[in-house]
């Protein structure tokens, strides 16, 4: 692939409307309630329509897409699950049985799960096959990938997106899996988010004191190793990333290209919206924070790329599941937009501004 492809990814990224910004605005303020008083709902929805360029956007056709892949990094025992859980998981995925399922029906969310680097060779009729390798190579020893291998992730994220945007979704969240991935997200604040690794490594799968400071220790010397440049966030990402944090990069970007609001998740997600950001700042506009991760260092992620979360639910799982929650709000504030009476329409005084004194 050519290495200049991620330019395609970008160019085509326009700021949100800002016209029916202020016309959601102008309307939220007319409808029969105290201005501002429903906070963050409000927020959404103005954000919603710059977004999609319409007042009240139809997003009921939800995707929540499940990018996975294997990280070599596992070798050094960074993670207190055996990498052979991604395959197994990304089976479940696939069988409806993980509490991303259970979520995404609750909601009327469809689950597209992606192989774009599990290291196994899998077959579902469900599975959307999207393989650049299996899996990553052990960060601590040299790069994960080379930098051809993380514009191939990302343009499968890319195009996946645009292929369920024509086929009329509209909203995306943005859901991972992979063992050892909370290894990889932390090297990437670590050098992105200009982070000590202390600060940007936390427990990811539940390991303990010991395996903590031992996996702080392998992402400095992966860091030490590899030199990533933090002024190009594809050499981060090839360097210290993974294959699913790639095609995630590709999923926000390509949300934003089709002007769809794309959810993102917990810390590998918001790993992925920080390189997205970084490559195109303009992409930041068409994310959503869905929750505040327990996991150390989530909360530098979104402060960095300027996102502030919808919900603190104290989750870790990832998956999307904490996006997929936040889907009932974001629909909730295009309800507000489209279903609630002005004070014209229901015959209703408006609050007078006393903030000037009345001439007597």
């Amino acid at each position: 692939m050519n290495n200049d492809r991620w330019k395609d990814f970008v160019s085509g990224i326009e700021p949100i409307n800002d016209g029916k910004w202020a016309e959601a605005a102008a309307r939220l303020d007319r409808l029969t309630k105290p201005p501002g008083s429903l906070g963050r709902l409000e927020d959404m929805a103005k954000q919603l329509a710059g977004i999609t360029g319409q007042l009240y956007p139809d997003l009921s056709r939800k995707a929540v897409i499940v990018m996975a892949g294997d990280h070599g990094v596992c070798e050094e025992g960074v993670s207190a699950f055996p990498s052979e859980v991604t395959p197994q998981m990304v089976l479940n995925f696939l069988n409806g049985g993980a509490a991303v399922n259970v979520l995404a029906r609750q909601v009327g969310a469809d689950v597209v799960c992606v192989d774009v680097g599990v290291n196994a060779d899998l077959s579902h009729p469900s599975l959307v096959s999207r393989k650049v390798r299996k899996g990553t190579a052990n960060m601590a020893q040299g790069p994960a990938m080379t930098r051809e291998e993380a514009i191939a992730a990302i343009a499968a994220g890319f195009d996946l997106t645009g292929e369920l945007a024509a086929r009329g979704y509209r909203l995306f969240a943005a859901g991972e899996m992979g063992i050892g991935n909370t290894t990889a997200s932390s090297a990437i604040l670590s050098v992105l988010g200009a982070t000590d690794t202390v600060q940007a490594t936390g427990r990811g799968t539940g390991i303990d004191d010991v395996r903590l400071a031992h996996k702080q220790d392998v992402i400095r010397r992966a860091i030490e190793r590899n030199r990533p440049n933090a002024d190009d966030p594809i050499d981060v990402l090839a360097k210290v990333g993974g294959l699913e944090i790639a095609g995630l990069v590709g999923v926000i970007l390509g949300a934003a290209r089709h002007r769809c609001p794309v959810v993102i998740d917990g810390f590998i997600s918001s790993s992925a919206a920080l390189i997205a950001s970084r490559l195109a700042p303009l992409s930041t506009s068409y994310m959503l924070a869905s929750h505040l991760s327990h996991e150390q260092g989530h909360a530098r992620l979104l402060e960095r790329i300027g996102l502030a979360p919808i919900l603190r639910m104290d989750m870790r799982l990832g998956e999307g599941t904490g996006a997929v929650l936040a889907f009932p709000l974001i629909e909730a504030a295009v309800n507000i937009m489209s279903q609630m009476a002005t004070f014209d329409d229901a015959g209703i005084s408006q609050a007078v501004d006393k903030s000037t004194p009345e001439k007597v």
